[in-house]
């Protein structure tokens, strides 16, 4: 027979109690390089700190900005890489290594130029990636003014933003 003592008794309570709880960590269906990958709540925390410097939302015109509102990222990404496995990939390998013959935003690359390299970790710009494709993204108080007039504003236009959520 087995004697529990306090100290077992203990961890199995904390055992339980852990398998009964919600886990912040989310098993997500993006195998990308035979990895899983783990949504946590740092997510938008590693956008905020990551991204958004560059790709600020808190700006109060087009001109003030030095890159696209990751928004406008989101949207033109979606475009070419529905599916998410695609578009966490695509959006991942072009922050790790920028270059302008594989840009997609023609139009971002002639106003700000290339993205400069920077050094990310790969399982950041994974769950960054996740991020951006499963949530509702903040939209600079001026971009839908700026949609509506470069493009038509629900994917009409010049046909740059047609498909768009």
């Amino acid at each position: 027979m087995i004697r529990l003592t306090p100290f077992y008794l203990v961890f199995l309570y904390l055992f339980l109690l852990s398998c009964n709880k919600k886990n912040e960590l989310a098993l997500l269906d993006v195998p990308v390089k035979n990895q899983v990958v783990f949504k946590d709540t740092m997510s938008l925390e590693l956008l905020k700190s990551k991204c958004y410097a560059c790709h600020a939302v808190n700006t109060k015109s087009h001109e003030e900005i030095i890159a696209p509102p990751m928004a406008a990222v989101k949207r033109r990404y979606l475009m070419m890489y529905p599916e998410k496995e695609e578009f966490v990939q695509a959006i991942s390998q072009w922050a790790k290594n920028p270059a302008e013959e594989r840009a997609i935003m023609k139009g971002a690359i002639t106003k700000f130029k290339v993205m400069p390299y920077q050094s990310f970790h790969e399982e950041d710009l994974i769950k960054i990636a996740t991020y951006i494709y499963e949530e509702e993204l903040e939209v600079p108080a001026w971009f839908p003014e700026h949609e509506k007039q470069m493009h038509g504003g629900n994917g009409g236009g010049k046909g740059k933003m047609k498909g768009m959520q």
